[in-house]
């Protein structure tokens, strides 16, 4: 058996060496693929560590279903939580999904111009900044922005204001109660944050809180459980506003014990820092030039052959690069266990692996 995540990841090692506390610490990924196309041992992902994945593949390779198995995998592992932002509803077949609402000063004031469309430079953007920042509710931020400010803002620019928070108060995602990452994280078993109706700024707002709040809760040390964060199409949140608080996952969530899992047809659309920072690169078919220089220019000089030349060609097959053993396999991705996309398990697929 191979062992990704860990130091000894490149050897075979044995099941009993993957054990915490007399619990499987361990999740299982899938087969090695062999050039023939046969199947050999299996290959397992560390969870008793922090880890940054990316999961990378053109649509239809198998990018989403290989994120379905890590958050099935996660969720059966000891002492870690699963949080999966899911935006297409392929995943209420692991728990019940949870309400994607968030309370608006959870997110910072100097994010809100970018997040209803306004240049927090402009005067409406900087009045949105202004209006947002002692209210804990957007109906209180609008109703601060029928006020004559003390700096004479004109009626005109406190309309634009209101227009963009109220369209954002139209995305039905804000709510003084809404969801706190910390009791998520604490919470046994999967989380699944329903994200499929929400537009894209509303999605990314969920996902900057999200991120933002389990850093924080683990950073401060009270955390019982250490977080798994799941996300797909990844290109589209470091796109918005989440950006801040996912780059951080990347460059300093190993420490507090945080975890991330992004996933997105469009590597070449990932900022630089998520790549070259993930110490688990899940590669599936990737065609465009683009995508394929991105992950070429950022992996380590360890592959035998170049990256370029070790990408798969097959759905449900992946290029594995592991930065903690310096090993790259080529892996058949499991079948998944839970009903998905409008499919449900089979049994005779699962019995093939």
């Amino acid at each position: 058996m191979t062992l990704l995540g860990r130091r000894d990841g490149g050897e075979s090692v044995g099941q009993g060496e993957c054990r915490v506390d007399g619990a499987d610490a361990t999740l299982r990924l899938g087969s090695h693929r062999a050039r023939d196309g046969t199947r050999g041992g299996r290959v397992r992902l560390d969870t008793d560590r922090p880890h940054a994945v990316v999961v990378v593949g053109k649509r239809g390779t198998g990018k989403s279903h290989t994120l379905g198995v890590l958050a099935e995998g996660v969720a059966a592992a000891p002492g870690v939580t699963p949080i999966i932002l899911d935006t297409m509803g392929e995943f209420a077949g692991l728990a019940e999904p949870v309400s994607p609402r968030v309370r608006p000063s959870d997110l910072p004031a100097r994010a809100w111009p970018a997040l209803v469309g306004l240049d927090r430079t402009s005067a409406a953007g900087a009045l949105v900044w202004d209006a947002v920042a002692d209210v804990t509710t957007v109906d209180g931020a609008i109703a601060a922005l029928g006020e004559e400010t003390a700096g004479g803002v004109g009626a005109g620019v406190r309309r634009v204001a209101a227009v963009h928070l109220r369209r954002a108060r139209r995305w039905n995602v804000f709510d003084p109660d809404g969801l706190q990452p910390a009791a998520l994280v604490d919470r046994p078993g999967p989380v699944v944050v329903g994200c499929a109706d929400l537009s894209e700024p509303a999605a990314n707002a969920v996902a900057r809180v999200l991120a933002r709040g389990c850093y924080d809760h683990c950073l401060a040390g009270d955390a019982d459980r250490l977080p798994w964060l799941v996300f797909d199409e990844a290109h589209v949140r470091f796109d918005g506003i989440a950006r801040p608080a996912l780059d951080r996952l990347f460059t300093r969530g190993r420490a507090p014990g945080v975890s991330v899992v992004c996933a997105t047809q469009r590597p070449a659309a990932l900022p630089a820092t998520a790549v070259s920072q993930a110490d688990l690169l899940v590669a599936h078919t990737v065609t465009s030039e683009a995508d394929v220089s991105k992950l070429a220019a950022t992996r380590p000089t360890y592959l035998d052959g170049g990256l370029r030349t070790r990408l798969p060609d097959e759905r449900g097959v992946a290029l594995v690069v592991d930065d903690t053993s310096e090993a790259a396999h080529t892996v058949c991705v499991r079948a998944r266990r839970t009903p998905h996309g409008g499919e449900t398990p089979r049994a005779l697929e699962i019995s093939r692996e």
